[in-house]
């Protein structure tokens, strides 16, 4: 017989033509579903149907891994199929990576091919479903011929499956609301994207709000516009009471007083008055030379209790405060939850509170009042299949490190053999 005869599409054993074909059947598939249908529909695994999906997917394993010798088996876990899929998911996340990408519902996500929603998107959802059960065929097929040595495989490629299972998967069970609460009063009602009011199985008492905020700019503003100057490249100064004496164009600016927590003490003067409603205010002297200017006087940004003041540079130009932008905020809060547990907790940006499978964020605050605000907003956000995220994702990170541990050694090994 002679070897070198090509061997026909789709004869056993399959290789990459089968595998690329197959994997651009698949996005075909997605793509005509995508113009049909729309996007795919997540909620549609929202639990129990998800973790029946989990259950197929092992089922499906559990029956390759009995006809393991079968060449469907080898072809579907082997290195042409794994390469192909990978290499298909990696496009989409390519495309994904070029077109800006919209949430669900933007008004702006109008691609019929699902570029602007890749995640969302039948040829990826497809590609992404099978890349978890060509994974999981290829950790069963190792499984087969276990062996200690390579346990830097099974924690690499059993994290990895765990993680895209619970990424997956989870998108359907997460829920994110956002519960606006007053000081003194508890809350457990959101609204939902629909609009219905929901009753959570939590519910947050906020104690206090406190915030800091860093200390305001001055800027030259046109009165014409509103806009700052330089046009198109504005420039603001930075108020320091060390360094005290700065420039915007050709106006010099000088800081004789500066006071945080400033309350009008007359028409043009103010004074230190730690309370709500106080603002910013700074006593500035500014000088033009070019045009003979020089003035001191008070510039305040204002607020909802207190009158902004400007200083009048000529008839069209004013220097102004910038309204002063918040440094920390956070909200002292008691959570309440079903199981009658009562959690005190200190809830900031980046510090949120983990409550069973939910997590509370800090999330927004009266902008109108500032660090006066007697409301915080907090972003709730359920994820139960976050824990199973991380675990996937530590045990992918801690069986990539040992597997470049392990393939240094070995090099080393066959270095020193070939020296000696």
């Amino acid at each position: 017989m002679d070897d070198t005869k090509k061997r026909a599409w789709w004869q056993a054993p399959w290789g990459y033509k089968e595998s690329f074909a197959f994997v651009g059947g698949l996005s075909l598939v997605g793509i005509l579903l995508q113009l049909t249908t729309g996007n795919f529909n997540f909620m549609i695994l929202e639990f129990p149907v998800g973790l029946i999906a989990l259950l197929l997917v092992l089922v499906l394993t559990g029956l390759m891994v009995i006809r393991h010798r079968s060449s469907f088996f080898g072809w579907f876990s082997g290195v042409p199929m794994s390469v192909t899929i990978i290499a298909g998911v990696l496009f989409f996340t390519l495309i994904m990576g070029l077109v800006p990408q919209h949430g669900e519902g933007h008004s702006h996500a109008h691609s019929p091919l699902g570029f602007d929603t890749v995640t969302r998107s039948w040829p990826f959802v497809l590609l992404y479903a099978v890349l978890v059960l060509n994974l999981s065929m290829v950790t069963a097929r190792r499984l087969l011929a276990f062996r200690w040595r390579d346990y830097a495989f099974y924690l690499n490629h059993l994290g990895l499956l765990i993680l895209l299972i619970a990424a997956g998967i989870g998108a359907a069970d997460l829920r994110r609301y956002v519960m606006h609460v007053t000081e003194g009063q508890t809350e457990w009602r959101v609204f939902s994207d629909q609009g219905d009011m929901l009753e959570l199985p939590l519910a947050i008492h906020l104690k206090d709000f406190y915030m800091e905020e860093y200390i305001p700019k001055l800027a030259i503003i046109d009165k014409q516009s509103g806009e700052a100057i330089p046009a198109g490249k504005p420039q603001m100064w930075q108020i320091d009471t060390v360094k005290t004496t700065g420039s915007i164009v050709d106006w010099k600016l000088e800081v004789v007083d500066y006071i945080h927590e400033a309350v009008r003490n007359s028409d043009s003067t103010y004074r230190h008055v730690p309370m709500p409603g106080s603002c910013p205010a700074v006593l500035v002297k500014v000088s033009n030379p070019a045009v003979g200017f020089e003035r001191t006087a008070w510039v305040c940004g204002g607020n909802f209790a207190q009158l902004y003041m400007t200083i009048e540079l000529n008839d069209h130009l004013n220097l102004v405060m910038t309204r002063p932008e918040p440094k920390l905020y956070r909200s002292d809060v008691i959570v309440y939850t079903q199981s009658e547990k009562t959690i005190p907790a200190l809830i900031e940006v980046n510090k949120p509170l983990q409550v069973e499978n939910w997590y509370v964020y800090q999330y927004s605050y009266d902008s109108d009042l500032g660090k006066a605000s007697t409301t915080s907003s907090f972003e709730l956000v359920y994820d139960p299949w976050l824990p199973w995220v991380y675990i996937g994702l530590w045990m992918f990170i801690a069986g990539s490190v040992l597997l470049i541990w392990e393939g240094n050694k070995k090099a080393k090994l066959k270095k020193d053999d070939h020296l000696g």
